[in-house]
């Protein structure tokens, strides 16, 4: 067989290696944007439906915790109301009461002041009926101070029953986000506690790589310009993104303890966040690449 010289096979080494994927830039790994989940109230849980992995809307519903003695006390609290607006129809019935009396003595007293300038009637009878007005007009006075604390009073019902009403609300836990739900720490029939965590989503639509550069490559990098992030694709094949820079350190820093190497790890290095859109093949956790 006839030999190969060595220029022909140096020539196809060079060419075998530029057709090759390019080298990355930096390394590191994605990161979700995580949201931990906690309960507002505490009780009871009476349903918890969505499982591990289920996609869920912002605002909706995640868990229902129950709400029995909020509602109780609710109804305790309109019970209240409905006894103080009874006193309150009371005094304005004792009002009109009052109204009409003085309605009638004014009458009286127009009558006896016309019979007292024909001296058919004394002074002291025009007297004691204006007298009357008097008092009565202080009665209702002081019938209308107590509408004023009975108003008070219901007010302070009222407040109640708006804190009652947020606390009912607040029982049904929701998503803050739209994102995945990862993780559950707790299930239907379970006793929760106010700020007791219940569940961990995550916004896996964005995904964040955080990679370091050298301070030589800084240049390279700006805020807010795209680059190529890849990851593994099969045993030797890459899968590429468009990535947006989002963030670049503002002070350098050693390099991360994953750098074991003697000759790295005192190395300066910046932390550099880039954007990715997930199609849903990129998972939190996962190493990926950077190409700037």
């Amino acid at each position: 067989m006839k030999a190969i010289p060595l220029s022909i096979i140096a020539v196809l080494l060079i060419a075998g290696c530029k057709s090759g994927p390019e080298e990355a830039d930096a390394y590191g790994s994605f990161e979700a944007l995580e949201i931990t989940v906690s309960a507002e109230t505490g009780g009871r849980i009476l349903q918890f439906d969505p499982a591990e992995g289920a996609d869920i809307e912002q605002g909706a519903g995640i868990a229902l915790i129950d709400t029995t003695l909020l509602y109780l006390q609710k109804a305790e609290l309109d019970a209240g109301m409905k006894s103080v607006r009874t006193r309150l129809v009371s005094i304005n019935a004792q009002n009109d009461i009052l109204a009409q009396q003085i309605e009638n003595l004014k009458v009286n007293i127009d009558r006896t002041d016309n019979m007292l300038k024909e001296d058919a009637a004394t002074r002291k009878q025009y007297d004691d009926l204006t007298g009357q007005v008097a008092v009565l007009q202080k009665q209702i006075d002081a019938n209308n101070t107590q509408k004023a604390s009975i108003a008070a009073e219901l007010q302070v019902f009222e407040s109640r029953k708006a804190t009652l009403g947020e606390q009912i609300a607040r029982s049904c836990v929701r998503s803050p986000v739209r994102g995945t739900l990862i993780e559950k720490y707790a299930e239907a029939g379970e006793i929760t506690a106010a700020g007791k965590p219940l569940a961990k989503i995550a916004d896996l639509s964005l995904m964040k790589l955080k990679v370091y550069v050298s301070g030589a490559q800084l240049p390279e990098i700006q805020t807010g310009k795209n680059c190529t992030v890849r990851i593994d694709h099969g045993k030797t094949g890459y899968r590429s993104f468009t990535g947006t820079v989002s963030y670049i350190s503002g002070k350098a820093e050693f390099t991360p303890k994953i750098i074991q190497t003697k000759e790295e790890r005192v190395t300066f290095v910046y932390a550099v966040i880039i954007e990715v859109k997930n199609d849903g093949s990129i998972k939190s956790g996962m190493p990926g690449e950077a190409i700037f």
